[in-house]
C-alpha cells in the first residue's frame, strides 16, 4: 500500500495521472470507415467486420448477436460494447460478450468486464474484453488463439422474463494494437541457459581401438589378495574349527576302564 502511495506521489509529482485499475485507453474509429448496422443471429450468418470499425444496431433483449473478424499474429484485440436500454426495466440483467476462434473455440479474457450486471434503474450497461496475443503458431493439443476468423457474440444470460423482447441499442467496437510477430515465448536465446563447461572434442577420424593388456600368469595368480574378506573368512573358519576341538577335548569325559 505504502509503494503504491509513493507511485502515485511520483506521477502527481511529474505531472501525470494515476488511475488505478486502468491498463490502457479504449480503442477508438478508424477514421473514414463506415458505421455497421446490422449483425448476425448465428456463426453461419455473423456479420463481417473490421477492426476499427464501429458498430451501431437495434436489437431485442434476449437476441444472440453475432459478428467476426480478421485476427493477425502479433496482433492484441480488445473489444468494447455498450447496451443502451430505451424503456424501463423490470429487474437487473446480466449481459456477456463471448469471442470465439474459427474451431468455435472460446477464447478468454485476460482483462476487462466481460460479464456486468445492469440495476434495473440503469440506462446503460458497458462490456469490455482484452483477448490475449494472436501466435504465430501453437502445439495442436493447446488453445492458444492463431491467426484467422474469430466470432463476436452478445447476449444476454439472466434477466427477469417480463423483460425479454424490450428493445435495447448496442455499439460495439473491436480495436486491434499490433505488439510483434509472436508471443512473448517465441523466438531465440541470445545465450544458452546453462553455459557448457566441458567441451567435447570433434573427432575427424576414427579412434583407434586400445590394446588389451594381456592377463599374466603365474602360480600365484589364483590366490586372494592379502587382506581380502577371502583371507579373513578363511583364517575365522580355521580358528573356529580349533575352537571346536580344544573345547570337545576339555569338556570330554573321561572313559572307565
Amino acid at each position: 500500500m505504502r509503494t503504491l502511495i509513493r507511485s502515485a506521489a511520483a506521477l502527481a509529482a511529474a505531472g501525470l495521472a494515476f488511475t488505478p485499475g486502468v491498463a490502457a485507453a479504449a480503442p477508438t474509429p478508424s477514421p473514414g470507415t463506415a458505421t455497421v448496422t446490422k449483425a448476425g443471429t448465428s456463426f453461419l450468418t455473423a456479420t463481417t467486420i473490421t477492426p476499427g470499425q464501429p458498430v451501431r444496431v437495434g436489437a431485442s433483449t434476449g437476441d444472440h448477436l453475432y459478428w467476426s473478424f480478421r485476427a493477425e499474429a502479433g496482433q492484441v484485440h480488445e473489444v468494447t460494447a455498450t447496451v443502451s436500454f430505451g424503456k424501463a426495466r423490470t429487474g437487473a440483467s446480466t449481459w456477456t460478450v463471448d469471442v470465439f476462434d474459427g474451431l468455435r473455440r472460446r477464447q478468454a479474457c485476460t482483462a476487462g468486464t466481460q460479464t456486468p450486471t445492469a440495476a434495473a434503474t440503469a440506462t446503460s450497461v458497458a462490456l469490455d474484453c482484452t483477448l490475449r496475443r494472436v501466435r504465430p503458431w501453437a502445439e495442436p493439443w493447446s488453445g492458444d488463439p492463431l491467426p484467422g476468423t474469430y466470432y463476436l457474440r452478445l447476449s444476454v444470460t439472466d434477466l427477469p422474463e417480463p423483460d425479454l423482447g424490450l428493445p435495447v441499442e448496442v455499439d460495439l467496437l473491436v480495436g486491434a494494437e499490433a505488439e510483434g510477430g509472436g508471443s512473448g515465448d517465441d523466438g531465440e536465446l541470445k545465450a544458452p541457459l546453462v553455459p557448457n563447461t566441458r567441451a567435447g572434442q570433434v573427432l575427424t577420424a576414427e579412434p583407434a581401438p586400445e590394446p588389451v593388456a594381456e592377463e599374466e600368469g603365474s602360480l600365484t595368480g589364483w590366490l586372494p589378495e592379502p587382506g581380502s574378506r577371502w583371507v579373513w573368512t578363511s583364517v575365522g573358519g580355521v580358528l573356529a574349527a580349533v575352537a571346536g576341538v580344544v573345547g570337545f577335548a576339555l569338556t570330554r569325559r573321561p572313559r572307565r576302564p
